[in-house]
This record gives C-alpha cells, sequence and structure tokens, in this order.
C-alpha cells in the first residue's frame, strides 16, 4: 500500500506539470506566431515480482505474464505544435505573416541570430526594419525617409516608392530547420538554434518548400481554445483521481493500525 502512495503521487506530480504546460498555452491564445506545447506521459520502471516468461516447474514449463507492478508516470517531454496558425488582416504596412514553413532572423542585443514567427515590424529612427523591441531584421532593411507605398512581395522583395521612383529596398529571407520542434525558446516570441533543432537554412520565400510572406497579416496562435479548456478539465479529473488513491491507501492503513 506504501507503494501505492508513492504511485498516485508521482500521476499528481506529472498532472500538476500537465496544467502548467496547458494553461501557459491558454495564456498565450492572443500571442502572435505562439506554437502550442503539449506535454508527453511515459510509464516508469516496473518492479518485478515474477518475471515473465519465468519458469514454473522441472518440465520446464514457464509463466505467460510474470508479475510485474508499475512505479508510476512522469512528464518524459514537453514538445511543440508546430502547425501554421490562422492568419489576421492587420492593415499595418509593416506586419508580415509567415504562410508554411520559417522564421524571420533576427539579430539580438548580443550579436547572435534569433529567430520567430512574429513579423509585426517597424522601423526605427534610421530607417531600419526593426522588432517591436528594436531588433534589427536580418539581412538588414532600412527604409528611406521619403518613402512611400513601402511593399513586401511574397517572395521578400522589399520596394518602395522614393521621390516618384521605385526602388527595391532588399530582400527578406527566412530560415529552416530540420527539426523546428527542436528549437529552444527564449520568450518574448524568439527561439534559438539548438543540436536538436539542426542548423539553419536561409533561403527566398517560397523557395525549395519554404514559407511565403503576405504583407498586411499576422500569424496568430496555433492553440484551439476549445481543445486546450477540455484537455485542462480532464488533467484536472486524473489530478483528483490520484489524491483520491492517496486517500483510499491513507484509510486502508488507519483500518491496519486499528486492529487489536
Amino acid at each position: 500500500m506504501m507503494q501505492a502512495l508513492r504511485v498516485a503521487a508521482t500521476g499528481m506530480a506529472a498532472q500538476q506539470t500537465n496544467v502548467d504546460v496547458l494553461s501557459n498555452n491558454i495564456a498565450n491564445l492572443n500571442t502572435t506566431g505562439y506554437k502550442e506545447n503539449v506535454a508527453a506521459f511515459n510509464d516508469l520502471v516496473y518492479l518485478n515480482q515474477g518475471g515473465v516468461g519465468a519458469t514454473t516447474s522441472s518440465a520446464g514449463t514457464i509463466t505467460p505474464t510474470g508479475k510485474q507492478i508499475g512505479l508510476g508516470v512522469n512528464v518524459s517531454s514537453v514538445y511543440r505544435i508546430m502547425e501554421q496558425g490562422s492568419i489576421n488582416r492587420t492593415g499595418n504596412v509593416f506586419d508580415v505573416a509567415i504562410q508554411g514553413e520559417g522564421f524571420f532572423q533576427v539579430q539580438s542585443p548580443d550579436g547572435d541570430t534569433t529567430y520567430t514567427r512574429d513579423g509585426s515590424f517597424q522601423i526605427d529612427n534610421t530607417g531600419q526594419l526593426v522588432t517591436k523591441e528594436g531588433f534589427p531584421i536580418e539581412p538588414n532593411i532600412t527604409v528611406p525617409e521619403d518613402a512611400v507605398d513601402l511593399s513586401i512581395s511574397s517572395t521578400g522583395n522589399v520596394s518602395a516608392s522614393v521621390n516618384g521612383d521605385f526602388q527595391d529596398l532588399g530582400t527578406l529571407t527566412i530560415a529552416r530547420f530540420q527539426n523546428p520542434a527542436g528549437l529552444k525558446n527564449e520568450g518574448s516570441n524568439f527561439y534559438s538554434e539548438t543540436e536538436a533543432s539542426g542548423t539553419s537554412q536561409t533561403v527566398d520565400p517560397g523557395d525549395d518548400g519554404a514559407g511565403t510572406l503576405l504583407q498586411f497579416a499576422l500569424e496568430s496562435s496555433n492553440v484551439d481554445s476549445v481543445e486546450s479548456i477540455t484537455q485542462l478539465i480532464a488533467a484536472q479529473r486524473a489530478y483528483e483521481l490520484n489524491s483520491r488513491v492517496i486517500s483510499t491507501v491513507d484509510d486502508m492503513l488507519s483500518a491496519l493500525s486499528n486492529i487489536r
């Protein structure tokens, strides 16, 4: 019975982590480019009180099932669902959404390259295209002060009318990864490269299966609010059931201690 207490405790701890993950998803329902996280579970090691295939007689008969007692559950990983979020029109000339695979490349203050799906860009006091934190986009795009009718094509070409002449201001490229789910969350909608993600491959939008760009729009979170609430209720029920196991075992131990 004492083992049951430990097993139920692992179940409660696992569901608490699950609730933490689900609550973060729900909190980011309106976060631009946010990708849903999912907790994955696995069972713990087993206590072998009778091995499968153990010999049961001198005639060589063996047990077909054995007797293995599970020791509980834990959260094996929290992985990211990279499914495309819906595209919302904003009307902002500097807003850009990626339709398909890929990430915008951003130069962080320490000089490293970070990656984001959040295309809510602005221009700084020098006309450089930057994130809302002021981090420059790679490759650098500078918009002249007297530029009008800024256009960003689906393939990343940035152009504008300057003194009546249409000028090419550069090309927005995107980065792709062999395993984008292996990127590390850095917060503020940024990711960093890891060994699990593989090395970034910079491509033009639309090339080699990469996503295309859509100006005047942003990608919303891919979290399904109804599904998330349903999962949250299921996690709560699982937590309650594990706590009920602890209460039941406690009652059994009390009955045992009252035997005279």
